[in-house]
């Protein structure tokens, strides 16, 4: 029996240790308590959320929270699954452009049916009628003025179908922060949320801001539509800038020759997320272009549990404490008092490193600094905590190894 015991004890002391050396080299949240300040970066989900009374109408408007790209773009696979788009307009509506592949049918006649591209001028050229003026007219605009140009001269009673096989003339055009940035071709007009479907959804590094920059196919648009546009443009989610040159939304350079330079609509994209109020997705016309805006980035090096850059998703600063947190906390031989944040001047390029006292901040002594995109946080390592850190770890490491050549 005293046997047993010997070795049931030797067995527990070589298997803590190896759960020590197996250990990374940081701090639990729930060892630290600078680390269980830093916890306000943890997700909603893990939160723990009072229960308060809500309306219908309140659980009807609550909506998870945004924080990564993966959440929007999940959130907006949803809302368009919940939500499918209205039906296209048809192709008897669709206004024929440029470089748009018609096949043109004429019953009675198989031998004058073709499939004809519409050239840069907007003409089509076919037999008995040679060239003729198809651009901004509708499929069915078409059919009539070629049934007046056969009767009667050629046919007594033309029947002529016209049908869009091939669109080349609407495109939208989709850049900045999404996965697949290009032009795509639309038939009439589609909802921000669906362009942006197109693309792919949102980038890694996506912000809240997009910004639509209307083409000179708006000018063309559909009465109902134009109406539906401005309806929209006046909403809270939206900031219409036209007219002026420089107002235009941040991080957007217009030149005076611009053609989309009189009419800019910014957009927060995560309200349009959150609320999934139609009223608040504007409408993308042929001819608009897209911008989904980039976040800002801060930088947590040195030592934390995992250094690197974290978008801002939000339009607003993130501090100190939150970066941290981002990092999932300092690493076990962090000095709280060695924290310092460096800044560049965007213009200047002139570099600035501020001192920050971790400890003070959480214990309330000291304000928490906020960053701005481009910011680095750097914790050094505490030389102290570095060599009782090793000598922790040499030690266990020679008593497990006493302890295996003893079993």
């Amino acid at each position: 029996m005293r046997v047993a015991l010997r070795r049931s004890f030797e067995f527990r002391l070589l298997f803590c240790l190896g759960a020590l050396l197996l250990t990374p080299a940081r701090v639990r949240f729930w060892e630290s308590p600078l680390n269980a300040a830093t916890a306000i970066g943890d997700t909603p989900s893990e939160q723990e959320i009072p229960a308060t009374p809500q309306s219908a109408g309140d659980r009807a408007r609550v909506t998870p929270k945004l924080e990564t790209s993966e959440d929007w773009n999940h959130r907006l696979k949803k809302l368009l699954d919940r939500n499918p788009a209205a039906p296209a307009v048809s192709s008897q509506e669709y206004c024929i452009g440029s470089e748009d592949v018609l096949d043109i049918n004429v019953f009675a006649a198989p031998e004058l049916n073709r499939q004809v591209r519409v050239s840069a001028s907007g003409e089509i050229s076919l037999p008995l009628l040679g060239g003729i003026r198809a651009a901004g007219l509708t499929p069915r605009e078409l059919e009539r003025v070629l049934e007046e140009l056969l009767h009667p001269r050629y046919m007594n009673d033309p029947n002529v179908s016209v049908f869009v096989h091939d669109m080349q003339s609407h495109p939208v055009s989709v850049i900045g922060a999404v996965r697949k940035p290009g032009v795509f071709q639309i038939r009439g007009s589609k909802t921000l949320l669906e362009v942006l479907s197109l693309a792919e959804g949102m980038a890694d590094d996506a912000g809240e801001t997009v910004v639509i920059m209307r083409g000179a196919s708006l000018q063309h648009a559909p009465e109902s539509l134009t109406e539906k546009s401005s309806a929209l443009t006046e909403s809270p989610s939206t900031t219409q800038h036209s007219g002026k040159l420089g107002e235009t939304a941040p991080g957007l350079s217009l030149n005076e020759g611009d053609a989309f330079s009189e009419n800019v609509v910014q957009v927060n994209l995560k309200e349009i997320l959150e609320s999934a109020d139609i009223i608040h997705n504007p409408v993308v016309y042929p001819g608009d272009i897209v911008k989904v805006a980039r976040a800002g980035i801060v930088y947590v090096v040195g030592a934390v549990a995992r250094p690197g850059g974290y978008a801002m998703k939000t339009s607003e600063k993130v501090s100190v404490l939150q970066a941290i947190a981002l990092s999932e906390g300092l690493a076990r031989t962090a000095a709280k008092s060695g924290v310092r944040i460096i800044h560049t001047d965007e213009r200047s390029g002139a570099r600035t490193e501020t001192p920050v006292d971790l400890g003070k901040i959480v214990a309330g002594k000291a304000p928490d600094p906020m960053l701005g995109s481009g910011d680095i946080v750097f914790v050094r390592d505490s030389a102290a905590k570095t060599v009782l850190s090793r000598g922790l770890e040499g030690a266990a490491q020679t008593a497990t190894g006493l302890l295996i050549f003893h079993w």
